[in-house]
């Protein structure tokens, strides 16, 4: 009886092992470091960006026309304005600001340090969360769409569109479970044939609308139908393009992904200058290419398709310009160009399930609020398929009811890059940059609150992944904070010296809060340690000094400086925890020297949780105790373990 659960102990533990299994090499500190990656040509990895940004012509028609109605290709004009003239500036200069794909999220963590900053990244990597889950859900629903709509499919398939569509994630999931890796050579043939198709199904639409006048004189009287004035269809216009912003997405992709375009010889890792130059074209090609299809493709599908077919049970319904492919082109071009459609909507999921295994690894662990299994992909993999469950069963596989959450995401994520850039701009002083990248901005908060009143489902979703990231990360933080939390110590010549003087005897460290600095304050300093712990007045003495620098940041390079004041000898050093860098400290002199050092603190007093909440929010509290735990934590061996003495 026991042979089974022997055997499935072993299964257990084969498949822990396999899961927590690390695909790239060994990693050394507390986070994955930035991967090397193969570079491309520009215009290659703008493919690899328009799986994402040029599969949504698959549905950002119908969504437009259910959205606007006539007034449809008024409204895309104006997105494509703001696409030109307002995203695009923003993140050219992202571009030039985060050449390393760090992005508008690690622009605005610069420019805003501590808390505040580390706050702000938590909430918009819920709308990254967002944005990238709704991406998954709502390419597998649109996919779906193309599948059962096709004339040759069978009907029965109308009835499982949800199944079909977990199907789908859960190939895409068990994709990134085997291992998924760059594959620029499958995007840019995706995304040439997408866009050759779209355009002869495009170039037929017009050629259909220039034979047959009468669809424009018809599309006239429904435009001026409510209203002949044309300031106020321009105004109305105006109003209804914040639900179109589907059409803005793709832009954080091609800032994300610049570590893969190629530079020039001359580029120096501190400013790639070719890569930034490359990018940009990368962005301003893409947002032209773009531009051009949406306005055709509204223009053409507002104007050829029957208006009850965009609604739900519509044959146009998520696939408008399939439904004119196989109108006019025929179930044979209809069938391939659903081919294309459902394979780089399968795609762009895989680009976001990429992007969202980028986003932790870069962000969280360097904060201390992930786990250490969020360190590898394939965890990550079954957390995300599963919600993408979740969302797509609450949503029933729906397009058009997923637009908003879509949008929600890309639009805040879009307003902050512009917060960003402003906010940039305005410390360089730059009073007519500041003026234009703030019109800019208001322009895209506008159209983020319009957004989130018309369609609360995105702003429902983005709080639950904020509020998810926000408690798993305070409570990550609060169980890892008694790690070492250090990369590396780098010590200067003269801390150097002073540990070669105290190795030839006990090494005894005073932990010492710095105030004037001077001789008097090391006096009276030694004088009551030496009292409080009996240490012989013949023993050498150092001073250990540690100066908060961030606290909110989680690990860092500890730079230890030698200073001599009159006769006695100081360490100094900043960390974002003083108990933290001190066992770090004290645990490499050990490793160093071959000594066991001694470490002497005084007692604090206070309420013992007030002391706890300085220490995880500022670094400080109850220094020796914690520093104490720290050691207990890191060395196993009590006999290996450097001491901590508490007098008072």
């Amino acid at each position: 009886m026991s042979k089974p659960i022997v055997s499935t102990n072993q299964l257990s533990k084969k498949f822990i092992h396999w899961l927590l299994e690390e695909e790239a090499q060994k990693q050394e500190g507390p986070y994955r470091k930035e991967q090397i990656h193969r570079q491309h040509s520009w215009w290659q990895v703008m493919c690899l960006t328009g799986v994402d940004y040029f599969s949504t012509l698959g549905y950002q028609p119908g969504i437009a026309a259910l959205a606007a109605g006539a007034l449809s290709p008024l409204a895309t004009l104006i997105l494509v304005l703001l696409t030109l003239f307002g995203a695009l500036p923003i993140y050219r200069r992202i571009a030039g600001k985060s050449p390393h794909g760090e992005g508008s999220i690690a622009m605005l963590e610069h420019l805003l340090p501590w808390w505040q900053g580390k706050l702000l990244v938590l909430c918009l990597l819920g709308f990254v969360a967002t944005d990238f889950i709704i991406t998954i859900t709502l390419s597998a629903a649109d996919a779906t769409a193309h599948i059962v709509e096709n004339p040759i499919a069978p009907s029965e398939l109308h009835n499982q569109v949800i199944a079909i569509t977990l199907i789908l994630i859960a190939l895409l999931g068990a994709v990134f479970l085997r291992g998924f890796r760059e594959a620029i050579g499958i995007a840019v043939f995706l995304v040439g044939v997408y866009l050759l198709l779209n355009f002869i199904v495009i170039g037929v639409g017009l050629y259909k609308i220039i034979i047959h006048p009468g669809a424009i004189a018809d599309w006239q009287t429904a435009l001026f139908a409510r209203n002949s004035n044309p300031l106020v269809i321009i105004g109305t216009a105006t109003l209804l393009f914040p639900k179109l912003a589907l059409g803005l997405s793709g832009f954080e992709t091609g800032v994300t992904v610049m570590p893969l375009v190629k530079g020039s010889s001359d580029d120096t890792p501190e400013y790639p200058r070719g890569r930034i130059r490359n990018t940009r074209k990368l962005l301003t090609a893409a947002a032209v290419i773009m531009s051009f299809f949406l306005l055709t493709s509204s223009f053409i599908t507002t104007l050829l398709i029957p208006t009850v077919e965009f609604a739900a049970g519509g044959k146009a319904n998520g696939r408008a310009l399939a439904y004119l492919a196989h109108s006019y082109l025929g179930n044979g071009f209809g069938t391939v160009y659903d081919l294309s459609t459902i394979s780089i909507l399968w795609f762009a999921g895989a680009s976001a399930m990429a992007g969202l295994l980028n986003i932790v690894p870069r962000y969280l662990p360097r904060y201390g609020m992930a786990p250490t299994w969020a360190r590898v992909a394939r965890p990550l993999v079954l957390v995300y398929t599963a919600i993408a469950f979740i969302v797509t069963i609450i949503f029933r596989a729906n397009v058009e009811a997923q637009g908003g959450a879509y949008a929600t995401g890309v639009l805040v994520l879009m307003s902050s890059a512009a917060f960003a850039v402003t906010l940039s701009v305005h410390r360089q002083r730059a009073k007519r940059g500041t003026l234009v990248f703030g019109l800019i901005t208001l322009v895209f908060i506008y159209t983020t609150i319009v957004n989130i009143i018309e369609r609360p489902e995105g702003i429902r979703i983005a709080s639950f992944f904020i509020s998810a990231i926000i408690v798993t990360s305070l409570v990550s933080r609060v169980w890892r904070s008694t790690e070492l939390r250090v990369e590396r110590i780098e010590i200067d010549e003269n801390a150097r010296q002073f540990l070669a003087q105290e190795s030839q005897h006990t090494i005894r460290l005073i932990a010492n809060r710095l105030n004037t600095g001077d001789e008097q304050e090391y006096l009276l300093k030694e004088k009551e340690v030496r009292e409080d712990n009996h240490i012989p007045p013949t023993d050498p003495i150092l001073f250990l000094e540690i100066k908060v620098s961030d606290a909110s940041e989680f690990a860092d390079v500890i730079r230890v400086k030698g200073v001599q004041v009159g006769n006695y000898r100081i360490l100094r050093a900043e960390s974002a925890a003083v108990p933290n860098a001190i066992a770090a400290l004290l645990l490499y002199i050990r490793d160093q020297t071959g000594k066991i050092p001694h470490a002497y603190f005084g007692w604090v007093e206070g309420n013992p949780i007030q002391y706890l909440l300085r220490f995880i929010l500022f670094g400080e509290g109850d220094i020796a105790v914690v520093t104490r735990e720290v050691l207990r934590k890191a060395e196993k061996d009590p006999e290996c373990r450097p001491a901590v003495h508490v007098g008072g």
